[in-house]
């Protein structure tokens, strides 16, 4: 698998995305200015990491959206490339108008560092092959931006095509109000793209991939893009 990850001014989780990548895959990712107006040759996913671009000044991702490299990366999803942005990068594949939606602030009106639980959705993806519909996994959660909104034709589209990936749940897998600590509408955590080529998600399963770090409950996503793209 051919991984890149594109760094913004502020992203701070490059490194821990890396990782990830490279343990499930045992490729190194290539890392990408966002003043880059080109990818390279060969690549097979395309990953917008965690952080705060551009200090989160305007909305979250608005600029970096604009950043020279989002052609290139928009170019790359509209040939059927496979795309992954998490938290911050979600925040820009909205802004970007790679997914539908938009992050807002969270509903406490607080940034939320915490773990939470999330069932999965969508099963059979190239993000999510190794879950069933319905498994349960941990992630740590860290923003201040992550209440999911769209408009009732939207949001009835994504259900529509099984297109919701991730929601927030209790340990049990009840989808409850509680459970969604940020008030993200219906508990969404996660969607993807029409072609399914896209997910967008908000919690980091970049950071549960080693035991040193308490979890491994975050590799599968990893280990099915792994084997998805590979196979590919």
């Amino acid at each position: 698998m051919n991984a890149a990850i594109v760094l913004f001014p502020g992203i701070n989780r490059e490194r821990d995305m890396a990782l990830a990548l490279e343990r499930a895959s045992g490729r190194r990712p290539a890392m990408l200015w966002h003043r880059d107006t080109a990818l390279p040759e060969g690549l097979d996913l395309v990953v917008l990491p965690g952080g705060f671009s551009y200090g989160d000044y305007l909305r979250c991702g608005a600029m970096a959206a604009q950043s020279p490299i989002l052609g290139a990366v928009r170019e790359f999803a509209a040939r059927g490339g496979h795309v992954l942005g998490v938290c911050n990068g979600f925040q820009i594949l909205c802004e970007a108008g790679l997914l539908p939606g938009a992050l807002l602030r969270n509903a406490t009106l607080r940034f939320l560092s915490m773990d939470c639980h999330l069932r999965v959705e969508a099963e059979g993806t190239a993000f999510t092959r190794l879950w069933k519909r319905g498994d349960v996994f941990r992630a740590p959660m860290a923003h201040g931006d992550g209440n999911y909104f769209a408009d009732a034709d939207t949001l009835d589209r994504l259900e529509g095509e099984n297109r919701v990936a991730f929601r927030y749940c209790t340990p049990e897998g009840a989808v409850t109000p509680e459970a969604c600590l940020n008030g993200a509408i219906r508990n969404i955590a996660g969607v993807l793209s029409e072609n399914r080529r896209v997910l967008g998600l908000m919690p980091h399963p970049e950071n549960h991939v080693d035991p040193l770090l308490g979890s491994e409950e975050g590799m599968p996503l990893f280990r099915s893009l792994a084997e998805t793209l590979v196979a590919a």
